[in-house]
């Protein structure tokens, strides 16, 4: 059975490497979390120190390779940050999804009853919200900062993953193999996290990165809106905010070109990171 596994495991691996445009969007999704953790004590950046000598909102410089902001501090610096704060927003955000959805449609979906009822039900109240205006209003009343922000996109992520799972188990729930295990006398939970839990989490893996690419997005949104990612800490989101006036538009186009590429760059990544592990899942998905 080991065997099986580790074979099919490899099998999915090699699906997935031959497709070339998942393949582009890991290797640069890897380059950006290396370049944000190494380029910072490489060149020993600090985002937050202003350069009086090279003066206010100055242009790109061989110091100052995208030149400053209005205060004097290196944007190139702020990017490199900005990206830490955006990548890790979306990483963690979507693994707190993953941890509130995932146990609760294992549960909704094998024990149904009250269960299924309450989280059900519950899922549909927070989907029938629009996800955007929602997360705008819990931030501005918990107060901007980067802990909320992580926090409430992670909390309301958590339904369409919650859903899936639950459609999953309610499937798996029924074939022959997990009745020979209850017939066999094996509880409750072992069918869950030894038969159900691995053949239902698949699908997961999918949602996980596009999960991520919406998690970026929406912190993007709110830093611009300026409810997300307080200054002096940067994110990509807040750097857009902070050359948003007319003359910056029109005359400094590297305050927010360079930010707003990276945000479309990664998402689009991470996206195809979900496609092509969809595709290596599940074949008969796969687009002509």
């Amino acid at each position: 059975m080991k065997f099986i596994k580790n074979v099919r495991q490899t099998a999915l691996f090699q699906s997935f490497k031959k497709n070339k445009r998942a393949m582009l969007g890991l290797c640069y999704v890897l380059a950006e979390i290396a370049v944000v953790i190494l380029f910072p004590l490489v060149f020993r950046m600090d985002p937050y120190i202003s350069d009086g000598d090279a003066g206010f909102l100055s242009g790109p410089t061989l110091r100052h390779w995208m030149g400053t902001d209005a205060a004097g501090r290196d944007l190139f610096a702020r990017t490199i940050y900005g990206g830490r704060v955006s990548l890790l927003v979306g990483i963690i955000s979507t693994l707190i999804s993953v941890s509130i959805g995932l146990p609760l449609g294992l549960l909704a979906g094998y024990y149904r009853g009250i269960w299924e009822t309450v989280v059900m039900r519950t899922a549909d109240v927070f989907m029938s919200f629009p996800s955007m205006i929602l997360i705008l209003v819990l931030v501005s009343v918990a107060g901007p900062s980067l802990l909320t922000v992580i926090l409430i996109i992670g909390v309301m992520g958590w339904t369409a993953i919650a859903k899936l799972i639950y459609g999953n188990v309610l499937s798996i729930s029924r074939k022959e193999y997990i009745e020979a295990g209850r017939a066999a006398g094996k509880n409750n939970w072992s069918l869950i996290f030894t038969e159900i839990l691995p053949n239902a989490a698949g699908p997961v893996w999918v949602i996980l990165s596009f999960r991520v690419g919406g998690a970026i997005l929406t912190e993007s949104g709110l830093s611009f809106l300026g409810v997300g990612v307080q200054a002096p800490k940067a994110s990509w989101g807040n750097l857009i905010n902070a050359a948003q006036n007319l003359s910056n538009l029109m005359l400094r186009p590297w305050m927010w070109i360079p930010p707003g590429f990276l945000i479309i760059f990664t998402v689009i990544s991470f996206n195809f990171i979900g496609e092509g592990v969809r595709d290596a899942l599940d074949p008969k998905m796969k687009l002509s």
